[in-house]
């Protein structure tokens, strides 16, 4: 059986995937089929993880968790199993490994196919969403997919990207919230505060994107707990 290697930028991503504290850009075993690494947002961290995790024996890569919808009826919740990956060049997801994971879902989760897009920054407005939609007439749109499908090419082995839709065409994080928020994707209180108090970031809003993603991480939990056996997981 392959041993998978699944890169997460975020923690909230992880914590789908393991109840396991996983510590920061490291490879973490998850048995003996899987390996996990947090590896904090962009495509230069996505791309370590990636080679992090194939020096420590993965055979085959997956790409784990939210990403930005560029195609109007993808709602907060919905989820993304792209055939390609747009970046620098075009990327291939493995078919057959796409539609054993397809085939494992409940028929309940919303599931969209084409292409996932790949962006070197955080889209923060409709306008860009849908600048980058018409480029690449991609659906989604994510950080770190590309470099881990470019990983997964140079060292010939099978890629996937399993993507939860967290925020839809209308409605992005405000640019001045990204100050407030690690590398891990967690929120710096300290910093977060601040913003709420001179209104420069309103309640509503930190609700509303909080709202969303919990429909993202929902959905990702879910795929893991019916598809774990194609991500190298047991038990789920």
């Amino acid at each position: 059986m392959r041993a998978v290697g699944i890169v997460t930028a975020m923690r909230m991503e992880a914590r789908c995937v393991t109840p396991l504290r996983v510590a920061f850009n490291q490879r973490i075993s998850l048995g003996e089929n899987a390996a996990i690494w947090l590896c904090g947002m962009g495509e230069e961290a996505a791309l370590a993880a990636a080679e992090g995790l194939t020096a420590g024996g993965a055979t085959a890569l997956m790409s784990f968790g939210l990403a930005g919808a560029l195609a109007p009826g993808l709602r907060p919740g919905d989820l993304v199993l792209p055939e390609s990956i747009d970046a620098d060049r075009s990327w291939q997801v493995d078919p057959d490994w796409r539609a054993r994971l397809q085939q494992l879902l409940p028929v309940h989760l919303t599931v969209a196919g084409g292409t996932l897009a790949s962006s070197k920054q955080v889209l923060t407005s409709a306008t860009a969403k849908r600048e980058l939609a018409q480029v690449t007439g991609a659906c989604a749109v994510d950080m770190e997919s590309g470099a881990v499908a470019q990983a997964a090419a140079h060292a010939g082995m099978p890629f996937l990207a399993v993507r939860a839709i967290s925020d839809p065409v209308e409605f992005s994080p405000p640019p001045i919230l990204l100050d407030a928020v690690r590398r891990d994707g967690s929120a710096d209180l300290a910093r977060l505060l601040p913003l709420l108090l001179r209104r420069s970031v309103t309640l509503g809003t930190l609700l509303r994107l909080a709202t969303d993603a919990r429909a993202a991480c929902s959905t990702l939990s879910t795929v893991v707990r019916y598809a774990g056996r194609e991500m190298g997981i047991t038990g789920k």
